[in-house]
């Protein structure tokens, strides 16, 4: 009698799937539906290929064209890079990790994955607090302009974002400074086979947000401020006939700082909820649901596939250049020299 209830009790136990079936030290896996993985399958992958092509779109555009090869236009290619770095390398694994709930790529690729993440984040937040002070430069300092954003120090500007964005995402993690204080928590929670989650200390997750975006994006806020009150200024004082020509140079830069601007606020905006999830979870004792953080995460995300799609709405550049890549134009001879800017 005893033998039979112990083997039903056996029978009805229920079996908790796991990332790694054979593995003692796996992760618990939350399977969804087979319908629903489908369909976010096919979203996360709509995502990806709209944030690639593009970004990549973006870059060929100027990089083959020299009308474009100008300081503004080299801080955007570095944006871009930056947008095609993360649709490309960081987007893909993470696609199989939100839609799965196990990560399959091992503890070392987990790290260059977190590092790269932060790295192209912060390397995003830089390259637009640099297109700020151009502008800046372009609407309220005309006349010094082209003696003060030389391509030289557009140059430096981009290295010093590179250099500074890898530094802050890889020495981050991999000296472990997010987890300094709850390395323990961190060990026994998710130091399981098949996670890979990204938990920071209240002070890592305070100071990173602070440093890495709301501090760059108050500082954005800010410039761009002060430049649409100087163009308004501007506008009022270039009325006379005498000034027509002055008056269509400032249209066109005006109209590429609002183009910018949206730019900075559509990545503002979509990445803010993160950030507040970012800095309110460990005070909270992580409580933040899991699948929340992750939609939080992709709504993040999607910032760099909105960039190339605000260019094609408010840039006739990029339109024109992009059909000039599509139909194959863009390989025949003296096809660099084309006038992006005529009617």
């Amino acid at each position: 009698m005893n033998f039979e209830m112990n083997l039903s009790q056996i029978l009805t136990v229920d079996v908790v799937p796991l990332c790694y079936e054979f593995v003692n030290s796996s992760c618990a896996k939350f399977s969804y539906p087979l319908l629903f993985r489908v369909l976010l399958y096919m979203l996360f992958g709509l995502v990806v290929i709209l944030t690639v092509f593009g970004n990549l779109f973006v870059i060929l555009s100027i990089v083959h064209f020299k009308q474009l090869h100008m300081p503004t236009n080299y801080l955007v290619l570095s944006l871009a890079v930056t947008d095609l770095l993360l649709g490309g390398f960081v987007m893909p694994p993470n696609v199989i990790r939100s839609v799965e709930n196990c990560w399959y790529f091992g503890t070392l690729f987990c790290k260059i994955h977190n590092s790269v993440n932060i790295s192209l984040c912060t390397a995003s937040i830089i390259n637009l607090c640099f297109i700020s002070v151009d502008r800046y430069y372009a609407v309220c300092k005309p006349l010094l302009y082209q003696t003060i954003i030389t391509p030289f120090v557009t140059m430096i500007m981009i290295s010093i974002c590179w250099s500074v964005s890898f530094t802050v995402g890889f020495g981050g993690i991999f000296f472990g400074l997010n987890i300094l204080v709850t390395e323990n928590f961190h060990n026994e929670i998710f130091g399981c086979e098949g996670g890979c989650v990204l938990l920071q200390s209240a002070a890592s997750s305070t100071a990173s947000s602070l440093l890495v975006f709301y501090f760059p994006g108050i500082i954005m806020i800010s410039i761009y401020t002060k430049i649409f009150r100087v163009a308004k200024k501007q506008a009022k004082l270039i009325q006379d006939s005498k000034n027509k020509a002055r008056s269509m140079i400032s249209k066109e830069e005006k109209k590429a700082t609002k183009t910018l601007a949206l730019v900075m606020g559509v990545f503002l905006s979509l990445w803010t909820p993160f950030f507040i999830c970012n800095i309110i979870d460990p005070f909270t004792g992580f409580l933040i649901p899991p699948g929340l953080f992750e939609m939080m995460v992709w709504i993040g995300y999607s910032n760099s596939t909105c960039n190339p799609i605000v260019y094609a709405f408010f840039y006739k550049w990029f339109r024109k250049a992009l059909r000039t890549i599509l139909s194959g134009k863009i390989f025949y001879s003296g096809s660099s020299r084309m006038n992006l800017f005529s009617q």
